[in-house]
């Protein structure tokens, strides 16, 4: 392992090994994105290569699907046909950015990933769970996170703040109602307790520093191997 202006890179005969995966999973309104986007900068600061990302999404073909996915009537899709889009976006995402970055060497970090199928139309929408298992081993396989946060906060406050960003054409699934995020907030704590392990809970109601901080003493330790 040679270590970097602080962080750790891994090698082996030589040879660069894959680098981390990290994942940031959560309800609308929970502050990922941001902090997503404050873990990259400053990773970066410290020489190492970042890619950042989301789902559904990430390339030309995960977008256009994410369009069908955020957009529109909340009615548009069934829970199966939500699952079905996704994975589609995700097979073209892992394919040509998660696993190339990771095979570099790059730090990948990922707003949203299998997780959020799991507890959107898993436990939120009602569908087979034993199914989307299925689909994560098909088109997930190995390549699964190696730390992932799930910022976990009250669904109405998270829909509030989703609502005070004005208006937003990717708004499908905040239309979907209080009740839908409250199970929703219940599959991702069912995530927490079915994967110990890789998930940590990360509080969404404190300030954005706050979070911050409390975001770089989780993952510090998996940059570091």
């Amino acid at each position: 392992m040679e270590a970097r202006n602080g962080l750790a890179h891994d090698y082996c005969n030589g040879r660069l090994m894959r680098g981390p995966f990290i994942t940031f999973e959560g309800g609308e309104g929970a502050g990922k994105s941001t902090q997503a986007k404050m873990l990259a900068t400053r990773i970066k600061q410290f020489g190492r290569e970042v890619v950042l990302t989301r789902e559904p999404g990430g390339t030309v073909q995960g977008e256009a699907l994410r369009d069908l996915l955020v957009t529109g009537d909340p009615s548009r899709w069934s829970a199966e046909a939500e699952a079905l889009l996704n994975y589609a976006a995700r097979d073209c995402h892992l394919r040509s950015v998660i696993r190339p970055a990771l095979g570099r060497g790059a730090v990948v970090i990922c707003d949203r990933f299998m997780d959020s199928t799991f507890a959107y139309q898993g436990y939120a929408g009602g569908i087979d769970l034993k199914w989307l298992s299925s689909l994560q081993r098909e088109i997930v396989g190995s390549t699964i996170p190696d730390l992932t946060l799930v910022f976990d906060l009250d669904p109405a406050i998270g829909l509030a703040r989703a609502a005070s960003r004005g208006k937003d054409v990717e708004d499908r699934y905040e239309r979907k109602g209080l009740q839908f995020h409250t199970r929703l907030r219940d599959g991702f704590s069912r995530v927490l307790e079915l994967h110990p392990k890789r998930c940590v809970r990360v509080d969404a109601g404190q300030s954005i520093d706050k979070m911050s901080a409390v975001i770089w003493k989780i993952v510090e330790p998996t940059l570091n191997g």
